[in-house]
């Protein structure tokens, strides 16, 4: 297995539409880690990615019937423009079937590519569904974006490259997974070559397939997947991909989308290109795995794997970044409501920097503040200031890893209702569609009040939004139900700190 796809990597066709990507050394990172860190920069590929490799090969290597014919493919993103530009270049007809979530950017660069888009379904899966019976009422090839071994051994070129690149072995390779092709690759090829070099792929910790996967010795279909890094948000990995994660991957680290956001600054810092989420996947992945296990002087390579993010979404990078690199903190903190308060507290926290202070009058004895810290010493030093808060008399909470209190609670202080009633909170993920929030209101119907409601985008594929209704005695569960029809993924904080501190119904449930 490993001689055939070694063989299939030598003699892969990616160079006439490839680049052989630099291997840049990332000062910052090295300094901070202690080791000698070098990025792949598959993110200078000309449509921005890896998956160019791999849809060329593949297209390359058909059948002159074959390509007489055309291709279809089902992506909605970087496979979606690999495939067009191949086949674009190799004159043969593509079509991509893109999920109508798909940002009109990625559709316009597909388009671009000299690709014939057609929308279909919500989500990749639906997409996917219809590319394949578009394959049979046409006679195409389906170019899959990862399970096939001429893709595979087309995104293990950067491998090869990578051995080419470097004077010394490489101790640690780190590689994003999705569906698992670029790692299947990679690794095939690093360890018939340098069977030393420990391979570690990375997956964010809400889309952890090849983790699942390998924890359980076969492939799980996972019930969601986070979109976030939508590059990678695979629910099942390959047949292939995974016999050979099997075999050849050392192990596979999962990171909060926290640490990626934290990541996408990282390469920013040293390069200055902002790759997409799925494309710092790799450098959040190396520098929890170097912590984690106290490694020094070690040679580290992440692969940066693509740049096809959306402008709207680097507002929510930003504002998490910091969080990620635990360069602050969030507190929701208990003071007198009395004047010279403010100026009191702030004494306590000395001379570091505030990135965020809210203030909600509570009663005639306290206040409620929510506020952001900046650290410079990680968890230490929040577990120090928490601990001199303490001192003081005040009562902190912690909010640092709150989910519900970075998206939404952060924006909305300031909001008792004394005269609502068993108000129960629910936070949704609603896709980004015509009609999503009037499906949403058909299952409330006219049963249930709507006593709460706040809504949060960030260029992803769905919108959060934060709901509070009031139910009634032995109503929350025929509530759960009606909502579980509805499918739209959510989770109940009506017991979440931050809702209680900041934004309590006046009245108890019952």
């Amino acid at each position: 297995m490993l001689d055939a796809y070694v063989k299939r990597i030598l003699q892969a066709r990616v160079y006439a539409v490839a680049n052989e990507t630099p291997l840049d050394r990332a000062t910052r990172l090295s300094q901070r880690f202690r080791n000698d860190i070098y990025l792949k920069r598959e993110d200078l590929q000309p449509v921005f990615s890896f998956k160019l490799r791999g849809a060329y090969n593949k297209i390359a290597l058909l059948s002159e019937e074959a390509r007489a014919n055309g291709v279809i493919a089902a992506s909605a993103g970087n496979h979606a423009q690999g495939v067009a530009l191949a086949a674009t270049r190799l004159g043969i007809r593509s079509l991509i079937v893109m999920p109508k979530t798909t940002p009109s950017i990625k559709v316009g660069a597909v388009k671009a590519w000299g690709g014939q888009v057609v929308l279909h379904g919500d989500s990749y899966d639906e997409a996917y569904e219809h590319a394949l019976a578009l394959v049979k009422q046409r006679g195409a090839t389906f170019v899959h974006p990862f399970d096939d071994p001429d893709v595979i051994a087309g995104q293990g070129t950067v491998a090869m490259e990578l051995v080419r690149q470097q004077s010394r072995p490489i101790d640690y390779l780190f590689v994003p997974v999705g569906g698992g092709g670029l790692i299947g690759g990679v690794a095939a090829y690093m360890k018939y070559v340098s069977p030393e070099t420990r391979v570690i792929g990375v997956e964010p910790d809400d889309a952890p397939s090849m983790h699942a996967a390998l924890e359980r010795n076969r492939r799980v279909t996972l019930k969601s997947v986070g979109i976030f890094a939508d590059g990678v948000a695979v629910k099942q990995v390959g047949k292939q991909t995974f016999k050979l994660a099997k075999r050849y991957v050392d192990d596979v680290i999962l990171n909060s989308v926290d640490e990626i956001c934290a990541a996408v600054k990282d390469v920013f810092d040293e390069v200055r290109t902002i790759p997409e989420p799925a494309g710092a996947l790799a450098v959040a992945g190396m520098k929890k795995y170097l912590s984690e296990h106290a490694i020094q002087d070690a040679h580290c390579v992440a692969v940066i794997s693509g740049a096809n993010i959306n402008f709207d979404r680097l507002r929510h990078v930003a504002e998490r970044a910091e969080l990620g690199e635990r360069r602050e903190a969030l507190f929701a903190v208990r003071i007198p409501e009395k004047p010279g308060s403010f100026l009191s507290f702030s004494r306590v926290l000395g001379h570091r920097s505030m990135t965020e202070f809210n203030y909600r009058y509570a009663d005639a004895e306290e206040a409620h503040v929510f506020c952001g810290v900046g650290l410079s010493d990680g968890d230490a030093e929040r577990e120090k200031l928490i601990d001199r808060l303490e001192s003081k008399g005040y009562a902190v909470t912690d909010m640092t890893d709150n989910e519900m209190a970075k998206l939404h609670v952060r924006y909305m202080v300031g909001g008792r209702a004394p005269d609502v009633a068993n108000e129960y909170v629910y936070r949704f993920q609603f896709p980004e569609l015509p009609g999503a929030l009037q499906r949403f209101l058909s299952h409330i119907g006219k049963r249930w009040n709507i006593s709460l409601f706040h809504y949060r985008n960030h260029g992803a594929a769905y919108g959060r939004v934060l709901v509070g209704v009031q139910l009634g005695v032995g109503e929350k569960s025929e509530f759960q139900r009606s909502m579980l029809d509805l499918d739209y993924p959510f989770v109940e904080e009506s017991d979440n700190p931050a809702y209680r501190i900041f934004a309590p119904a006046g009245k108890p449930r019952r």
